[in-house]
């Protein structure tokens, strides 16, 4: 699904005005109402009663709860979502909630990666289905049958940042190309993933990258990413930064343009997830590339793979999603690489 698609499903996201994935407004306005308030968002009566568990409520994570309130009301799903405030205590509390009140599902964005048993046990007889993160062993899902993952596969998002770096670097020869990494929430599953999967294409290419320094912890955060990279410039030589997120390659970019360096000429940014700024960035040249990960796909996926599995059917039945090579429990989303080639369908 190419982001044009769903370009005005991120926008109303952000906006919590629009709606995503195939159904009416309604939902997208119920999910701006939670987010104002913090309390629970439910989805008209149906068929099936399903929660959906977020770590918290951030751009990409508004996005894939409004896919799945639309998706949940096409499929007579009715819908409760709750935001676990990245507290993973609370979050097990509702899954026992949900459990309790003999619901069908439970949709987990899981706040600790280690905690997936625990999750799938709290869940009970419930189909219990964890969607955009992965667990730190996703195995384990093999020894329940009412547990799915719907992820995208972290593994590939260095290959397509590095392929858009050899090709801006094409020139370099056997020159060392110095690059800073900064990453997410140290010990996050996406983070661990990203981190060494950019490291082992930078390994695998032609050109001669070099780390400068220890990987930094940008937290995901803008203001943090500038944090930690203002004090390198002009001490360090630096030819890119490579950051797990979006929002900190616009952190990134702010920095640069503090200190007097020019984004895209002096220093190379890349980001992930493909976010409006992100995209916005690439078009402007500020940001070398992003890769696309796909919130409607994960929350509709999400849906559907509970439905499956309440009905006895493969997880990613229905769908045009393929599962993982020797689990045929984990959905995989695909991920897309952007550059200034193909931004503009992804805006």
């Amino acid at each position: 699904m190419k982001k044009r698609l769903v370009a005005g499903i991120l926008a109303g996201a952000m906006a919590m005005s629009l709606m995503a994935g195939c159904g009416s407004s309604s939902s997208s306005s119920a999910a701006a109402d939670s987010a104002a308030s913090g309390s629970a968002v439910k989805a008209a009566d149906g068929e099936y009663n399903m929660t959906l568990l977020m770590s918290v409520r951030d751009e990409f994570l508004s996005s894939l709860e409004a896919a799945a309130m639309s998706c949940a009301k096409e499929n007579g799903v009715n819908l409760t979502t709750q935001d676990c405030q990245n507290d993973a205590s609370k979050q097990l509390q509702y899954i026992e909630t949900a459990a309790n009140n003999g619901e069908d599902a439970v949709l987990v964005n899981v706040v600790d990666a280690e905690t997936g048993k625990e999750c799938i046990e709290a869940a009970g007889d419930m189909a219990c289905v964890f969607v955009n993160r992965s667990l730190s062993d996703n195995e384990l899902i093999k020894d329940y049958k009412n547990a799915a993952i719907v992820a995208s596969n972290e593994d590939e998002t260095g290959g397509y940042v590095v392929e858009n770096l050899d090709k801006h670097f094409a020139d370099k020869g056997d020159e060392p190309i110095n690059v800073v990494i900064i990453c997410g929430v140290m010990g996050q599953y996406a983070v661990t993933h990203r981190t060494q999967s950019v490291k082992d294409a930078m390994e695998a290419s032609k050109l001669n990258y070099v780390q400068v320094g220890e990987d930094l912890a940008g937290e995901w955060d803008r203001a943090t990413a500038i944090d930690v990279i203002s004090p390198l410039l002009g001490v360090e030589d630096i030819d890119a930064v490579l950051c797990n997120n979006d929002s900190m390659a616009i952190g990134v970019i702010e920095a640069l343009n503090a200190a007097g360096l020019e984004p895209g000429k002096d220093v190379v940014v890349t980001g992930i997830d493909a976010t409006v700024d992100g995209c916005q960035a690439v078009a402007e040249g500020t940001e070398l590339c992003t890769v696309f990960q796909n919130p409607v796909g994960q929350g509709e996926g999400a849906i559907l793979a509970a439905l499956n599995i309440i009905n006895g059917k493969p997880c990613n039945d229905g769908t045009d999603f393929e599962t993982a090579e020797g689990n045929d429990q984990v959905m995989w989303v695909p991920f897309e690489p952007v550059n200034a080639d193909n931004v503009a369908d992804y805006q």
